[in-house]
């Protein structure tokens, strides 16, 4: 995904000291951001221009109070046409200097009254996100209880039909047919919508239906984290299923692992509730209730009661 200091500005809040159209469209390719230390010594043998420069209250007073008139030419090493944005944060003054530089070479220069080390977090988390590689998946990804449910299965086992029966239930859409996921983070895989399907479900028979028109703003959400995964399989009375709870299985998606249910569909079964039962039933375990070792502990103490 293309990222540029423009779409930067849209999710954080900056003050823009110098801002070209050119400059706006600068490609931020790393989520690293540099907080120059040694560069501003002149130390340059392993500094990455093309990575947002941050400058803390260190850099900001080192700046002011060592350089002197060497600021210009020092800065201007910094800065090059490769840097993405130059931002000043704790509502710092911009030195002259400075903004010469950013004007030089076509960079934008931003200003945050945010601490440093929160507006490093916050700029980092954005760009992780942006940034992050994303695969495709097939399914119908679903927020049931707050818990982020992606439902799998063959081509017209029902998924689409399932995931608005949900919605009709009162919980939310986050994708259908398509779903972009990426990992957040070592433990963490997250799912969104390719933008053109966005708050769309396609039912067969009727055709593409706007979610958030028909049920509301509170029928859909832009992402959400995968925590379960519902896989519905043609019922086949030579397979055998999972009737305890104790068959747990796993999925990857983007190097996570993820927790999967396995569901048989035939006639009769209500789809829906027995994934919100699951659902209530993962959350269950999560917070320390797991009805199948109940069950087990149970059924020991009546075997050693009985012999």
């Amino acid at each position: 995904m293309v990222v540029t200091v423009a779409d930067l500005l849209e999710k954080i809040k900056f003050d823009v000291i110098y801002a070209s159209e050119t400059a706006l469209k600068k490609e931020i390719t790393t989520s690293d951001v540099t907080r120059p230390g040694l560069e501003m010594t002149g130390y340059l043998e392993y500094y990455t221009p093309e990575r947002i420069q941050l400058f803390g209250m260190k850099e900001w007073s080192y700046a002011h109070n060592e350089i002197g008139d060497n600021r210009y030419d020092l800065l201007k090493n910094i800065v090059t046409e490769e840097t993405p944005a130059i931002i000043i944060a704790r509502g710092l003054a911009v030195p002259d200097e400075m903004l010469n530089v950013a004007k030089k070479r076509d960079t934008v220069l931003l200003q945050s009254s945010e601490p440093t080390s929160r507006l490093n977090g916050a700029i980092t988390a954005f760009l992780d996100e942006k940034l992050a590689i994303r695969t495709t998946v097939h399914g119908v990804l679903m927020d049931i209880f707050g818990v982020g449910v992606l439902i799998q299965g063959s081509s017209g086992i029902g998924k689409s039909e399932t995931g608005l029966e949900l919605i009709k239930r009162g919980h939310r859409l986050v994708a259908d047919d398509r779903v972009d996921v990426y990992q957040k983070d070592e433990f963490t895989v997250m799912g969104e919508p390719a933008e053109i399907l966005r708050h769309l479900i396609e039912l067969r028979g009727v055709g593409i239906i706007d979610v958030m028109s028909l049920f509301g703003a509170g029928a859909v959400m832009d992402t959400a984290q995968i925590d379960l995964t519902v896989n519905l399989e043609n019922y086949e009375k030579s397979n055998t299923y999972d009737r305890l709870g104790n068959g747990e299985t796993t999925v990857i998606f983007s190097g996570v692992p993820v927790p999967q249910v396995k569901i048989p569909v035939t006639t009769g079964r209500n789809v829906s509730v027995i994934i919100e039962a699951a659902v209530m039933n993962f959350r269950a375990k999560n917070m320390g209730f797991d009805a199948t070792k109940m069950f087990e502990e149970r059924l020991s103490k009546l075997i050693a009661r009985n012999s």
